[in-house]
């Protein structure tokens, strides 16, 4: 009879079996990747979007997501004229997501992670909001956020931005190599790892001299870990393959399971990329400066 560990370990892979199978027969493999669905894909507009708890429409927003200054309610970002964004013109997207700044002028709170999008080429937004466009509409208003006075002032993120935020697409670094540079593009531009992953000052910006070295205070008050290479309090002893693995089917080396907004960003974003793309964004992970950073257990208080 197997011994308990190899029970585990059995089941574990079993698990992963699974995860595969499940994903071969979503089509999640199949998405070209210069395609806008393999965009909204890798950007996890669908959780962020769409009020799974709540059961709502996909996309139609009302998603809460609980932070430090209050809780924001995503918008609804189908192409319903009256509620959603179906009078925006491509230009407005554009400004949307290179800006940080709504159609009528107003700032956008940096919740929505325009502060990484900013970084994505003209093509690939252009391409996006096709595909945003192509959705069935449907009317939801949106939901005022419950965001206490004064991080509620649209206005002060004017402010915000000149200190925390700068514009531009991404810029290759030759001497990288292509595989780094996808990865790089990936996570700093798309799949937004930064946003989660990175701790931030009082103000809410984030600390780029911990990149991606994690944070008690991540989204819904999850803790988020350390995932720069250093071995003690990191991912460094983590292989290339581990960390593919976990981006396919959320399980760690140790044969855990990610949980709560990871496994969504697994679920509805990450699992969708193709090989190559995982390993780019793991060959990226690796080459990260190593951050000593040991982020408590539990949530934030």
């Amino acid at each position: 009879m197997p011994k308990p560990s190899s029970l585990y370990r059995l089941t574990a892979w079993g698990g992963r079996i699974a995860a595969a199978l499940t994903l071969l027969m979503s089509g999640g493999w199949a998405l070209a990747q210069d395609s806008g669905e393999y965009l909204f894909r890798a950007g996890g507009c669908w959780a962020c979007h769409t009020d799974i708890k709540g059961g709502g429409p996909p996309l139609a927003g009302g998603r809460p997501l609980k932070t430090p200054f209050g809780i924001f309610y995503s918008p609804n970002i189908t192409p319903d004229p009256d509620t959603g964004i179906g009078r925006w013109t491509v230009a407005d997207f554009k400004r949307a997501m290179r800006e940080g700044v709504r159609p009528d002028g107003a700032h956008y709170f940096p919740v929505f992670p325009y502060t990484t999008y900013s970084r994505m080429t003209d093509d690939d937004i252009g391409r996006l909001w096709a595909y945003l466009k192509s959705q069935p509409a449907v009317s939801r208003p949106n939901r005022l956020h419950d965001v206490a006075w004064p991080f509620s002032m649209r206005l002060l993120q004017g402010g915000w931005k000149l200190m925390f935020f700068s514009s531009g697409a991404y810029r290759a670094q030759p001497a990288r190599g292509a595989e780094w540079n996808r990865g790089a593009y990936l996570v700093e531009a798309l799949t937004h790892c930064g946003e989660c992953h990175t701790p931030r000052n009082a103000m809410g910006g984030m600390d780029m001299g911990r990149w991606m070295a994690g944070t008690r205070d991540g989204p819904e008050g999850e803790r988020a870990p350390n995932i720069t290479p250093d071995k003690a309090t990191g991912i460094g002893d983590w292989s290339v393959g581990d960390i593919v693995e976990l981006l396919k089917t959320g399980t760690k080396p140790d044969f855990d399971n990610i949980q709560g907004t990871m496994e969504e960003a697994v679920q509805h974003s990450l699992k969708y990329l193709t090989e190559a793309d995982h390993k780019a964004i793991a060959a990226y992970f690796k080459a990260l400066p190593a951050v000593v950073n040991k982020v408590p257990s539990g949530t934030a208080k």
